[in-house]
């Protein structure tokens, strides 16, 4: 499960987009993905400071260059799932931002791990006239064999945000699915809202792991 947490936010490091980049309104997402992604891991891979897990640094890089273009609401609304409808406006605020909380610091943990890896997209299968659809990739290995990928984004009036992604066929919505559900039937939506604020304490109070996964 760990692993599989951590390729996915690698995944989603891979997917970045920068949001000092404007890009042509007819743009294809498959297409401002491949162009785009790369800059990012260049950006991973060439900082020092990054690669030894200057967490400052490492955070401010997702929060410019991932977070404005992840759809949390509908994340943690998906994550939640019928629970959703029973929370508060209040509460569905807190959850989005603890969830939120919870993947910037597994993005900047994978975001710090990059090396060698490279990233390759399939053909985009899909209707010019489709506001969601599924981008394909893989990212290559220095060792092993490439972990396959996709990722689920949709069009909305702000641009393409992502709100899922699959590495080794798991959904990073379904994945913690399950454990909103058991949080949520434990303590109700305050309890998982509660867990999840001392998860984060906990993570932000640790250095980021700057070793690769094995």
């Amino acid at each position: 499960m760990k692993l599989i947490k951590q390729l996915i936010a690698l995944a989603t490091v891979a997917l970045a987009f920068n949001a000092h980049a404007a890009a042509p309104a007819n743009e294809a997402p498959d297409a401002l993905v491949k162009r785009i992604s790369q800059d990012v891991i260049d950006t991973a891979k060439a900082d020092k400071s990054i690669q030894a897990g200057d967490t400052k640094k490492v955070i401010d890089l997702v929060e410019t260059k991932i977070l404005p273009y992840v759809d949390f609401q509908r994340m943690t609304s998906l994550a939640a799932g019928r629970f959703w409808r029973d929370a508060t406006p209040e509460q569905q605020k807190a959850l989005t931002e603890q969830f939120r909380s919870l993947l910037v610091f597994t993005y900047s943990g994978a975001l710090s791990q990059i090396k060698n890896e490279t990233v390759e997209f399939k053909p985009l299968r899909a209707d010019p006239a489709d506001t969601e659809v599924e981008v394909r990739s893989q990212v290559n290995m220095s060792r092993g064999e490439p972990i396959p990928l996709n990722y689920r984004v949709a069009k909305g009036p702000q641009g393409w945000k992502i709100y899922d992604i699959n590495v080794l066929g798991a959904w990073l919505v379904e994945t913690y699915k399950g454990t909103f559900a058991s949080e949520i039937n434990k303590g109700g939506i305050d309890g998982l809202i509660k867990a999840l604020t001392e998860k984060n304490k906990k993570l932000a109070s640790k250095p980021l792991n700057t070793k690769a996964p094995k």
